[in-house]
């Protein structure tokens, strides 16, 4: 999405602004990009099981009840990555709801540092040109932008690392973070 932003320095005027996911509810895990058949190879596909926990805890989120939903997001990823190990997209996907979670909270580090990690196993998992994984940096960068000014710096420096890993010091989203970094001197 394209915005305008006159009056504000902080913001840079047409600078496309990637939001991390918003408000996640139920039908966002039964949405037609995550269809089986729209996904390829095993990893690919959600297990309704799955679905439906991560339902209940955004549901639990949305409800206000932001501290259960950390639990049992702490606890979902105990048993996902127990059962399916770390490099798996199903991991990839509580670790994302995590890091959406203590957004929720006002907790940027914790957060920037979920979608950070989400986006590297993205990039092991499906590659660093695969379009999940090049739309997980944008999510962090767009998170990242709404970090406040004291944090900003920090965070700015773990992710232009992050994302100079993943995509290279000439990807847009690299260069995007770097001119931002260079703007908060």
């Amino acid at each position: 999405m394209t915005r305008t932003t006159e009056g504000r320095a902080d913001m840079h005027e047409h600078e496309e602004l990637f939001r991390p996911w918003g408000t996640v509810t139920p039908a966002f895990w039964g949405a037609p990009a995550l269809a089986p058949a729209a996904q390829t190879g095993p990893q690919a596909q959600i297990p309704e099981v799955l679905r439906e926990r991560l339902a209940a805890v955004v549901a639990a989120a949305t409800g206000g009840q932001l501290q259960d939903a950390a639990w049992m997001a702490y606890q979902l990823d105990i048993e996902i990555a127990a059962e399916c190990g770390v490099e798996h997209l199903n991991t990839v996907h509580i670790r994302e709801v995590r890091g959406h979670i203590a957004h929720l909270m006002d907790d940027h580090a914790t957060a920037l540092g979920w979608y950070l990690h989400a986006a590297r196993l993205r990039a092991t998992i499906q590659g660093p040109g695969h379009p999940d994984t090049e739309e997980a940096t944008r999510r962090v960068y767009g998170l990242w932008r709404t970090v406040p000014a004291h944090d900003a710096r920090r965070l700015g420096n773990e992710l232009l690392a992050a994302v100079t890993d993943i995509h290279g010091s000439e990807a847009a989203v690299a260069q995007r973070t770097l001119k931002r970094l260079q703007s908060l001197d």
